[in-house]
């Protein structure tokens, strides 16, 4: 019987992982739907702490509340194969769409057909950052937060900057403990097996890295520190993917990584799928082998710390979440998270203001997201198809 219960779980992943377009915030909701109400794997309540839980660690929230639910119900075996089966999907279709591009390109096709998804995936940034932003802010410290993680993040572009903001802020924002309600505390008891292993796997990759030059084995180690320090989600993600990619190594062209990006709103799943574009296209000189290479090591990268972390904290979480200074903390993780999110947009939209078509297509997007409920797979679906029309 327990077999077949976490067969059937797995099934209810493999649903959700070819049907949750949009996000955690979107995400969240189908799993409520399917998980809580459907299938009563747990409670609203529960499920809620879970993703309240993922918002406080580095990775992808939506693969760690499913990972942490795997883990709830079967233990660390179900937990891996729920990450396995969640991201499965996205990760092969993202593959394919780095294969096809690199393709086109070889064979001097030009990409003018995708012209209108760039502009519309800025668009989709800022809309998602103006939405989350309603959401978590709610004092003038958070509006603060956001303002100064937006103009740091886009007046010093780095990878180092994008974790040093948000920790700073969520720093700062723990000062605030008094404000948060009294709970009764327990003595902190912490297994640091799954910490240590994170934490080997890192430096490990690095020195490996180091030693070696291997491009795979760099790549790897880039996507595993990119996993170990990302707060906020798929759209804090893309912006330091974008400056380490795109600005500082010149693995991508920029219209190669708006067009993935933009894909990523058609395809299914975790948002996080964007990594596995991005490897596959920062080896796409070594060939349809060295894509697929490229497609796997930086999908194992960017989703394996947040399993070993989400294993690590779960333990402990019913303890942990009642110090008031790791509540508050969360204020200026979210504030910080979307500032950096802005900063993205505004770094790929100021290139675009000066051309009209660019600048047209982003004002009408936003306007569509603004008034109707448009799904964004839609709109990018239709900037494809009108963007082919028209080449």
């Amino acid at each position: 019987m327990r077999r077949i219960r976490y067969f059937i779980f797995l099934k209810d992943v493999l649903v959700l992982a070819f049907t949750a377009f949009g996000g955690p915030q979107v995400h969240l909701v189908m799993m409520l739907d399917l998980l809580v109400i459907k299938r009563r794997y747990l409670t609203e309540e529960e499920l809620l702490e879970l993703q309240a839980l993922c918002q406080i660690l580095p990775g992808p929230t939506s693969t760690q509340t499913i990972t942490a639910l795997g883990f709830k119900i079967g233990g660390p075996g179900l937990a891996y194969l729920t990450v396995l089966v969640w991201s499965l999907p996205a990760m092969t279709m993202m593959t394919l769409a780095a294969l096809t591009i690199y393709f086109l390109e070889q064979r001097n096709v030009s990409l003018q057909f995708a012209r209108f998804v760039g502009p519309m995936a800025v668009a989709l940034l800022m809309h998602g950052g103006y939405r989350i932003a309603r959401r978590v802010i709610r004092d003038t410290q958070g509006w603060l937060l956001l303002i100064a993680s937006a103009l740091v993040a886009y007046l010093f572009p780095s990878p180092f900057m994008t974790p040093a903001v948000i920790i700073l802020g969520g720093v700062i924002a723990s000062l605030n403990y008094r404000q948060q309600p009294r709970m009764e505390k327990v003595r902190l008891q912490i297994n640091w097996s799954n910490f240590i292993l994170w934490l080997s796997v890192l430096v490990g990759a690095a020195v490996l890295g180091a030693v070696t030059k291997s491009l795979p084995v760099r790549l790897f180690e880039n996507f595993y520190r990119n996993g170990s320090l990302v707060f906020g989600g798929g759209q804090v993600l893309i912006p330091m993917l974008y400056n380490e990619f795109v600005e500082f190594k010149h693995y991508l062209t920029q219209e190669e990584f708006l067009t993935g990006m933009a894909l990523t709103q058609v395809v299914p799943g975790p948002v996080f799928s964007i990594s596995t574009y991005v490897g596959a296209m920062s080896m796409q000189h070594q060939g349809v082998s060295g894509q697929i290479i490229g497609a796997l090591v930086a999908t194992v990268g960017i989703f394996l710390p947040g399993t070993f972390l989400i294993f690590f904290v779960y333990r402990f979480w019913d303890q942990l979440k009642k110090y008031r200074g790791v509540r508050a903390s969360l204020q200026g993780v979210h504030a910080t998270s979307v500032g950096l999110t802005l900063a993205a947009a505004a770094t790929l939209f100021v290139p675009m203001a000066t051309s009209w078509i660019p600048l047209a297509t982003v004002l009408v997007t936003l306007t569509i997201l603004s008034l109707t409920r448009v799904p964004p797979y839609v709109l990018i679906l239709g900037g494809l198809i009108l963007g082919v029309f028209l080449n």
